[in-house]
């Protein structure tokens, strides 16, 4: 047997979507990192192992602009471009490429951490076996982060944490017992299935469950047709121990998934004769274990209420997503939803320990009650938590700080480093001084002043009431039909907060004439006050129809009212507003507007927030090479240039295909563009050229003088203007 000793400025241990994030984030710092998993794969609960979907912030289209940015954001682009399909083998080869990308990542595969030597509040080292090669690894670093899901090394470290289910008194959370109990969330172990186009017979195992004494058939939705994650409500362990009983939850799951699928081949109820059983877990996916105590404990208040923390490092938007703890054999439903009105905060206070002082945590070991981790776990949420902690670290390393000391009175250079990463935060404008980007000014080719959009693809009858979300307008007017003369009330609301866009708070109200006829353009007299998006809300008149459009203007939305559904019990849960056509949208045409205007690539954003935070030309048949433009009135020293465009954040990628996005390279994105300097003599020099993009940053490392800098577009990916969210320039 060998015995290592490996020394690094930071170990990660755990190699799911967290950890992978928090050692590439502080790889990308300039931090030498040991990340350590116990699987032969990465990915966690996401990898071909377990082949959970990874589900983030945009709740599957219910949260809006919602898609993570940074690394988790790199990894859904490069998927779809690669793994259109959805295999989950592919999605391995993704992650693992992101690692092995990374020359200051030493990567260790096949190791058990199960020892940690930690005294006095700190840890020294963790020390693990290497399955397989036989050798017992020990790691030194001055900080360690706890990306393991079950938080084994907190834990052994005597870091303060929670299990089980807080009672409603400790933080007022309506969704929390009154009786704190021990119960967590279950395990899930999923199948795959597929057609051979010929009869397959399946003899089921003597220890699979017959379903049909349970409340299975009843209470859960089993088609011949589903896959995967659309199981995920096979479900059991939340009146156990999810550790401690591991192996008996893993032979439960699959007695359970055997007995399902008995029933589906066996039972004459379905259509499966040539279905066949291609694959099934082995290894349970957890959902809930230790919750570390951090200075911070996010709640259901917090979600709920948006909190706009000062430390805020990342957000989230799935709903709070609780289950019943008896799983699939409980006669409730496998789970209830409670979305808050748009994205939420997370602060860095959640993501350290508050007793063990070089103890970073990420993924769904968090800070977080048992309600409010109900939406926290989802694993996109826990890659952008994975990122913050890897920024975190290396920040705070290279400044001398504590954890406590980075949340506090240094916090400016955590918010510098997230922004400089373009990483997934809400509201965080970037002022940095070293982006001498913030010094010049901006001039392009053209910009859409006048937006609108008027070739008619249909008609949509108004049956219900229409909302319409819209960036900053000036002015409106609809493409309406009208079987008779009548009139139309539309109403101006304001979505509160601008990662928003549902209408809560009416401000306006007006009747329009809308005489008889077809494709008539009507003006809406309603006046915006705001800066940043507006909800304009048509309301129902059967004899009045709009022009639906197969192309929508940037940031605009359109939503239809629902009542709620027979089964919708959770009255807390229910959306009465209801996201329609997709990638679509409305005839409309706005009033001029600065929506899309050149200056909104410098400062800023970087992405939706009030509005699209983007600079538009006009349509390629127009312009058809664009340019936007960085003039500084005396030369300056640049030593990198980051030009990140749109990969449209409306677009919900997903790793394993909950659904299928019809193209492999986002549209909006530039697909070809020069980046040129203007040298001495003002002549233009191409200083790089990207071709075949599908990718939205790039970071151009540059040794130039120059007074101008411009970024000159050829072809997008598809789309009729070209897009740009941000240009920097950074000195020496």
């Amino acid at each position: 047997m060998q015995q290592l000793d490996v020394h690094n400025d930071l170990t990660v241990v755990g190699g799911g979507l967290a950890g992978i994030c928090a050692a590439i984030a502080a790889a990308r710092q300039g931090s030498t990192v040991a990340l350590i998993q116990n699987r032969p794969v990465l990915g966690g609960n996401s990898s071909s192992e377990v082949r959970v979907w990874v589900c983030g912030a945009t709740a599957h289209g219910v949260q809006h602009f919602a898609r993570e940015t940074g690394i988790m954001g790199e990894l859904f682009v490069e998927n779809q471009y690669r793994n259109p399909e959805g295999n989950p083998y592919y999605w391995d080869l993704v992650l693992l490429e992101a690692v092995r990308a990374e020359p200051r990542i030493t990567l260790f595969l096949n190791t058990d951490v199960r020892t940690v030597d930690a005294a006095d509040g700190t840890i020294r080292s963790v020390t693990g076996w290497q399955m397989g090669s036989e050798k017992e690894i020990t790691f030194y670093s001055p900080v360690f982060a706890d990306c393991s899901g079950d938080g084994l090394v907190g834990y052994l470290a005597g870091a303060d944490f929670a299990t089980g289910r807080e009672p409603q008194s400790l933080y007022g959370e309506s969704w929390a017992p009154v009786v704190p109990d021990t119960n967590t969330l279950g395990s899930t172990i999923l199948f795959y299935t597929k057609d051979t186009g010929a009869p397959v017979r399946f003899v089921p195992p003597s220890f699979a469950r017959d379903i049909t004494e349970t409340a299975i058939p009843d209470r859960r939705i089993i088609r011949s047709e589903m896959n995967g994650c659309a199981y995920w409500w096979i479900e059991w362990g939340g009146e156990l121990d999810v550790v401690d009983d591991n192996e008996r939850i893993r032979d439960e799951l699959q007695a359970v998934v055997y007995g399902i699928w008995d029933y589906i081949k066996n039972s004459g109820r379905f259509d499966a004769e040539t279905l066949t059983l291609e694959w099934i877990g082995a290894v349970p996916g957890k959902r809930e274990y230790r919750r570390f105590l951090g200075d911070h404990v996010l709640t259901q208040h917090d979600v709920l209420g948006q909190t706009e923390f000062e430390d805020r490092v990342a957000f989230g938007g799935w709903s709070i997503d609780l289950h019943p703890p008896g799983g699939v054999y409980s006669a409730e439903r496998g789970s209830k939803h409670w979305h808050p009105d748009g994205n939420y905060h997370i602060p860095l206070r959640s993501l350290y320990s508050r007793n063990v002082s070089n103890l970073w945590m990420a993924g769904r070991n968090i800070s977080a009650s048992h309600v409010a981790f109900g939406t926290t776990r989802v694993m996109a949420t826990c890659a952008v938590l994975g990122e913050a902690v890897g920024i975190a670290s290396a920040v705070a390393q290279r400044n001398g700080l504590t954890p406590r000391e980075l949340a506090g009175d240094h916090f400016g250079l955590m918010r510098r480093a997230l922004q400089r990463a373009d990483a997934s935060v809400l509201g965080v404008v970037d002022d940095d001084p070293a982006n001498l980007a913030l010094t010049a000014t901006v001039t392009a080719s053209s910009t859409l002043t006048h937006p609108a959009v008027e070739v008619s693809s249909g008609t949509l009858p108004l049956t219900t009431d229409l909302a319409i979300v819209i960036p900053s307008p000036t002015g409106l007017s609809l493409l309406v039909d009208a079987a008779s003369d009548t009139s139309l009330t539309v109403e101006l609301h304001d979505p509160l907060k601008p990662q928003n866009y549902l209408p809560l708070k009416l401000l306006d109200s007006c009747t329009v004439a809308v005489p008889a006829g077809e494709k008539r353009w009507i003006d809406v007299p309603l006046e915006w006050r705001g800066s940043g998006n507006a909800v304009v809300v048509l309301r129902s008149n059967p004899d009045v129809s709009v022009h639906t459009a197969s192309s929508a203007l940037p940031g605009t939305l359109v939503f239809a009212h629902r009542d709620p559904a027979p089964d919708e019990q959770w009255t807390e849960q229910f959306r009465a507003w209801k996201h329609i056509l997709p990638r679509a949208g409305l005839c409309l045409r706005l009033g001029e507007t600065t929506a899309y205007a050149a200056s909104n690539v410098v400062g800023g954003y970087s992405r939706p927030y009030g509005g699209p935070q983007l600079w538009s030309s006009e349509d390629l048949a127009w312009d058809p090479e664009p340019w936007i433009q960085l003039t500084w009135p005396t030369p300056v020293d640049l030593t990198e240039i980051v030009v990140i465009l749109d990969d449209d954040v409306e677009e919900d990628l997903i790793n394993l295909h909950h659904h299928r996005t019809p193209f492999e390279c986002l549209p909006t994105l530039l697909r070809d563009y020069d980046l040129q300097a203007q040298d001495a003599s003002g002549t233009w020099q191409t200083v790089t050229t990207i071709t075949a993009n599908h990718h939205r940053t790039h970071r151009h490392p540059v040794s130039l003088t120059t007074t101008a800098i411009r970024l000159q577009a050829h072809t997008t990916n598809g789309h009729r203007r070209a897009h740009l969210q941000s240009l920097r320039a950074y000195g020496t």
